[in-house]
């Protein structure tokens, strides 16, 4: 029998989100504008990167892990780009201030790549890489993860994340084509949500130290998560931290400070986003209708025997979407539960009941 969720609202979840921060010291309208993000990926449905985080934000804030007034500013810059250095704030706040600049020095330069460094988790890539979607641009996202659970191909030290990679491309009247996905079978939020509900894992999200399918959640620490596509999902791991990472002077590698099970260490996070003006490359109309054409060819396209639909990437996303902002966000009760002690620690009104 499936679990009966609470739905909740965006305001209300966003106002809950926000007086959690305000009640550790950050500052309202930076606490405003984390929540925004935050409550933005639950409607999205990346359930792993939303207000699930919550506590384990709030604990690394009162741990000293977190600068909760940061002073996000640019570091190296061009005419094409720019590397920010986040101060130490949440992450949130300086991908907010990164794809912002991009966007800002797209207009003129056509392209632009912001790398950015002492971040923190900045939740779901989709967030950054949909914004340059507003101005007719396509986004490009990557980020070095907040742990290491894959090691190198055939090896079992932990020295590479997920790493995700996030692209969204705008089309005309058909929603825009946007990936979002870790370079893992699964993110690491997805097995955290799991154990968090007394749920197992579906086999091939992640293998022991022996290399036996790994299936419980709660066991997560004695095995590893396994890379998409073998040993090819291993490259492309190890590339998109070198972009996120040793570019803009990032933890990568054994530098990685696995944030899940450490509330005081600074992790100098590491991301990059990439905005393109398509207008820098052709008549805006005219890739918009190729894009709706590509796209009705692709869905209307033959299918195999048994398929009902050929799906794009983030159309899922956008009907998940579209509920969540008219009927609210489904929350299980063990999240409710946790946000409810949460508010009783901070001294908040609870998210609802």
């Amino acid at each position: 029998m499936a679990e009966q969720k609470q739905r909740i609202s965006g305001d209300r979840l966003r106002a809950f989100i926000a007086s959690a921060f305000e009640a550790v010291d950050v500052p309202r309208e930076d606490a405003r504008a984390i929540a925004q993000l935050m409550a933005q990926a639950d409607i999205n449905g990346s359930e792993g990167h939303g207000v699930f985080r919550l506590p384990q934000y709030i604990r690394r804030i009162k741990g000293g892990a977190v600068n909760v007034k940061p002073a996000i500013r640019v570091e190296r810059e061009m005419a094409g780009m720019a590397l920010v250095n986040g101060d130490n704030g949440m992450g949130h706040l300086v991908m907010k201030f990164a794809t912002e600049k991009a966007i800002e020095k797209a207009k003129t330069a056509g392209v632009a790549w912001v790398g950015a460094r002492w971040s923190n988790h900045a939740g779901p890539a989709s967030l950054y890489a949909t914004m340059p979607l507003a101005h007719n641009m396509i986004g490009l996202y990557m980020a070095v993860g907040s742990a290491n659970h894959l090691p190198p191909w055939g090896g079992l030290d932990m020295l590479l994340s997920t790493n995700p990679i996030a692209v969204a491309v705008p089309a005309g009247e058909e929603p825009a084509i946007v990936l979002d996905m870790a370079t893992t079978v699964a993110a690491y939020g997805k097995v955290k949500t799991k154990a968090q509900r007394g749920e197992m894992m579906p086999e091939g999200w992640m293998m022991d130290r022996q290399g036996n399918p790994l299936t419980d959640p709660k066991r997560a620490n004695e095995g590893f998560l396994l890379p998409i596509g073998g040993y090819k999902g291993y490259g492309l791991a190890l590339v998109m931290g070198l972009l996120a990472g040793n570019l803009n002077a990032a933890a990568m590698g054994r530098d990685v400070v696995d944030f899940n099970n450490d509330d005081s260490t600074v992790t100098n996070t590491g991301h990059t986003i990439v905005a393109i003006n398509i207008e820098a490359f052709q008549d805006l109309k005219e890739f918009r209708q190729g894009m709706d054409t590509l796209i009705r060819d692709i869905r209307n396209s033959q299918r195999l025997p048994g398929v009902d639909r050929i799906r794009l990437p983030g159309e899922g996303s956008h009907v998940t979407r579209a509920d969540n902002e008219k009927m609210g966000v489904p929350m299980p009760e063990a999240l409710l539960a946790a946000l409810d002690q949460l508010a009783g620690e901070l001294k908040i009104a609870k998210i609802a009941r």
